[in-house]
């Protein structure tokens, strides 16, 4: 459960760890300061009962014997407190006073302004400022005693509206600050991630800006330097493959003039067919290398019309197997593609599916949702392809079995082509035998 509530986001995950130290920091500055308010509140309930507790002794004190009662009586002390006078200190169900609080009383008694003469002799405190009451018994110089019964209101730590105010305020402008830095600074990993993904679609793909923070500008470096060899190596490859195909053209050519003169029939033919493939082959390979160096422009177009017109022309190349070609899905959908580049990677499954498995079927299925991709479906009621070799016929000039071979037509580079342009494309085609009989590829593009 735990795994499964950790957010996967790199921001996300930021956030809420800044966040969750941002709450415990508030906390325990809160619980600081919620002591310090115990301690003065305390220190301010001890000064204000010694302060009731003398006002009324300096008025009994100083009032004849006869008359302390009346004084007591109407005194106006206020809630909480009762006075009576006696010949005893007081003996309440209570224990002593802790040290600490009979010297926070006693120091506060001290600052009454009375004359020594009037001064309370002995000062019994008894219970403590924790507990809802308090007795404080005050002996007069003529040995009688005023005892005092004062009830302690509890501590009232959040009393304050304006604190909590201003927790809260500060609270949400530190949330607010950290999700604005932890967007900046997680910014470039999206970006490094989108690059990354660019560069896996097109090695010609724009370089990452090479400025931000130092730690962003040197990564940033490094990647265009990896971009940067990872197109020189493949510019190279294609190239020297390229090169190879041209190359190879003007030989061919001349060994087909010569195969003219040869006087065996049969030999000639034979010669002449094993030329015919290998001038293919060389067509295919420069086809391959003209489609890795393609620099055609991504525009909208209607990827159904365009379904629509490679199998229009698969009919017509194949009359025999029209009528096992078809087109289901909508009747527009727009995407974003290299005309023609997609087109010549379709016509290249759709040809090997009429070619070997006697004709194609092509389903068009729009976008689930935002941000899910287009699938099309091409499926053929052919022999299928050995599932250990699903992956290998995208390899180029890999053959499958025997009825794909070369003398069926193709050299082995139709389905690498395919898988090429469309990866470009940021999509991806993947083949898999079908229960009933015959192959199925489906090809993805982005939505």
């Amino acid at each position: 459960m735990s795994l499964r509530l950790w957010p996967r986001s790199l921001a996300t995950r930021t956030a809420v760890v800044l966040l969750a130290g941002l709450i415990l920091v508030q906390g325990a500055g809160l619980t600081i300061h919620a002591f310090d308010r115990i301690d003065l509140l305390r220190l301010g309930q001890a000064r204000a009962l010694a302060f009731r507790t003398m006002a009324l002794y300096r008025m009994v004190v100083v009032t004849p014997a006869a008359e302390r009662q009346a004084v007591i009586d109407e005194w106006p002390h206020g809630p909480g407190l009762h006075a009576r006078l006696a010949d005893t200190p007081p003996f309440a169900l209570l224990p002593p006073a802790p040290f600490w609080v009979q010297r926070l009383v006693r120091v506060n008694f001290g600052l009454a302004p009375l004359p020594p003469r009037w001064r309370p002799k002995r000062i019994v405190v008894l219970g403590s400022l924790t507990a809802p009451r308090m007795v404080v018994g005050l002996m007069m110089p003529d040995g009688t005693w005023l005892n005092l019964d004062v009830a302690v209101p509890p501590l009232q730590l959040w009393h304050s509206p304006a604190f909590l105010w201003a927790f809260a305020l500060m609270t949400v402008v530190a949330a607010l600050l950290t999700l604005w830095a932890v967007r900046r600074l997680t910014a470039p990993v999206a970006t490094l991630a989108a690059a990354a993904e660019a560069l896996g679609r097109d090695v010609n793909a724009p370089p990452l800006p090479e400025n931000g923070p130092l730690e962003v500008a040197t990564a940033a470096v490094a990647f265009n330097t990896m971009a940067a060899r990872i197109r020189r190596f493949v510019q190279d490859r294609t190239e020297l493959l390229t090169a190879i195909g041209h190359d190879l053209r003007t030989p061919i050519t001349r060994l087909k003039l010569r195969a003219e003169f040869i006087e065996d029939e049969e030999q000639r033919r034979k010669i002449l067919i094993d030329l015919e493939e290998l001038e293919s082959m060389v067509a295919a390979t420069l086809a391959f290398g003209r489609d890795a160096r393609d620099g055609e422009p991504v525009v909208k177009l209607d990827l159904a019309e365009l379904l629509r017109t490679v199998l229009d022309e698969a009919a017509d190349a194949r009359p025999e197997a029209a009528d096992a070609v078809g087109y289901d899905g909508p009747a527009h959908l727009t995407v974003r593609a290299r005309p023609l580049g997609l087109k010549r990677a379709v016509a290249n499954l759709v040809s090997n599916a009429v070619a070997y498995g006697g004709g194609a079927r092509v389903r068009l299925v729009p976008p689930t949702a935002a941000g899910k991709p287009v699938v099309v479906e091409i499926e053929d009621d052919g022999p299928g392809i050995p599932p250990e070799a699903l992956d290998l016929v995208f390899e180029p000039f890999h053959r499958g079995e025997p009825s794909r071979n070369r003398e069926t037509g193709g050299v082995g580079l139709g389905l690498p082509i395919a898988r090429n342009i469309l990866r470009a494309h940021g999509g991806d085609v993947t083949l898999a035998n079908r229960p009933a009989g015959g192959l199925k590829a489906t090809v993805t593009l982005p939505g």
